[in-house]
């Protein structure tokens, strides 16, 4: 019984330390997770649905419609007549006539001057573009998570490099402090030691609430149901993509950049739009028929009843001679064609610059990381002699402070250097429609 009761609380400890194990994410995992779950990609594979429902020849109009249809009409009133020969005329007063009808109609537009042709190719360019709404949605949330992922990263390496000035910051105070009790150094340094060790801890504290505040952030973005929850990231450092190639991303954004597809779909809904104004141009035409029961019961005269059971069709061609907005509307849909067009040309100047700025910014940072690298080791090795000295009572401790701070500030400089050329490096992908990559 004992040995029972101590698997049993065995099993019962691993249950309780499985369940309280955080999840551990890398970046295609927090992508998994905010495509399965965020709420405006729902919203958006919703409106997409949308558009692919409404993409059917019924509702452009090209099928028939078929009604049933009951009714029934009474008559009571007097009724007076005249003989034209005789002049005899004859009064009914309270005759009450009915009628009962029930049947089938059909209504059906043939051809209406290639409206339903173009209205039916709109509907399916609206699905289409429902689809690429979908894929600028979807690269959206990649490129935003991607975003918030290194932030997060950058956040953690910024809290362990304040973490390691607090700790320079407390063996100052530690070094000071013995050179004080020892006679070497006066109260004043060590005071100040204390003061810069508790502005180091002050920034150590407000770091971990940016943190906090990057974590809810990605959480809110892969919506999660605790957007508090705490997770381990398993990236410790931000990776740069070296191999980016200027012109390779210009062609890839004319060929495949979600935004410049959007922007060529209206241009094609815009010419369907003159294209259903045209067909104005057309006569029409248009099968009705049906089937159906009518039953007529008369109170007075020579036939008390009357039914019909049977079968009517007729056919109708019209054209539209004037309707005095034809020529307006033509005029406005021309000019919704060349504003389509024109606001296609400007959006690929607008990606073109926006990829020549981000390209320039993108190499930039490289080289800036490049010389915040070799000034980290000239900090490091700056620091290392001040520390010496600072122990041998060779400086002061203001000097000591100065060296301190200048490597912090080349560690913050890389870590900045290395985020911004991360930022340029998700844009140019998002512009090049390769965004995506980041799931490889």
């Amino acid at each position: 019984m004992r040995i029972r009761a101590i698997l049993l609380t065995a099993i019962a400890c691993t249950a309780i330390a499985t369940q309280a194990q955080p999840p551990i994410y890398n970046l295609k995992s927090c992508l998994e997770e905010g495509l399965l779950n965020n709420y405006s990609l729902r919203i958006a594979r919703n409106d997409e649905e949308a558009s692919r429902n409404n993409a059917t020849l019924a509702n452009a109009g090209a099928l028939p419609t078929l009604d049933l249809a009951a009714g029934y009409s009474g008559n009571l009133g007097t009724t007076e007549t005249e003989l034209r020969a005789t002049g005899e005329t004859t009064k009914e007063k309270g005759a009450f006539d009915q009628t009962l009808d029930a049947g089938l109609n059909l209504e059906w537009t043939i051809f209406d001057g290639f409206n339903i042709t173009a209205e039916y190719q709109q509907l399916k360019e609206l699905k289409r573009q429902g689809e690429t709404n979908t894929r600028i949605a979807i690269e959206d949330l990649v490129a935003n998570i991607a975003a918030e992922y290194y932030n997060y990263v950058q956040q953690k390496i910024r809290l362990k490099n304040f973490h390691y000035a607090m700790s320079l910051s407390r063996e100052r105070v530690r070094i000071a402090e013995a050179r004080m009790t020892v006679g070497n150094a006066s109260g004043l340094d060590y005071l100040q030691a204390r003061v810069d060790f508790n502005a180091d801890s002050a920034q150590y504290i407000k770091q971990q609430e940016a943190l906090h505040t990057s974590r809810i952030e990605l959480n809110e973005l892969m919506a999660k149901e605790d957007v508090d929850e705490f997770f381990i990231i398993r990236d410790s450092v931000i990776n740069i993509d070296h191999i980016l190639d200027f012109d390779d991303l210009w062609r890839s954004t004319l060929q495949v950049n979600a935004s410049l597809l959007y922007a060529m779909q209206n241009q094609t809904i815009a010419r369907l739009d003159y294209k259903k104004v045209c067909s104005r141009d057309y006569p029409y035409l248009r099968l009705n028929g049906g089937y159906g029961y009518t039953l007529n019961k008369y109170e007075m005269g020579a036939t008390s009843r009357r039914d019909n059971l049977g079968l009517n069709f007729g056919v109708t061609l019209g054209f539209k001679l004037f309707d005095g907005n034809r020529r307006r509307e033509r005029r406005n849909a021309s000019l919704a064609v060349e504003n389509a067009r024109l606001e296609r040309e400007q959006l690929e100047q607008t990606l073109r610059a926006d990829l020549s700025n981000l390209w320039q910014a993108y190499r930039n940072n490289l080289e800036l990381l490049k010389l915040e690298r070799q000034n980290l080791i000239v900090a490091k090795d700056n620091y290392d002699i001040s520390r010496d000295r600072y122990l041998l009572g060779d400086l002061a401790g203001i000097e000591m402070r100065e060296a301190q701070k200048n490597l912090l500030d080349a560690e913050e400089r890389i870590l900045s250097a290395e985020y911004d050329t991360k930022m340029c490096e998700i844009s140019l992908l998002q512009i090049s429609g390769k965004v995506m990559a980041y799931f490889e």
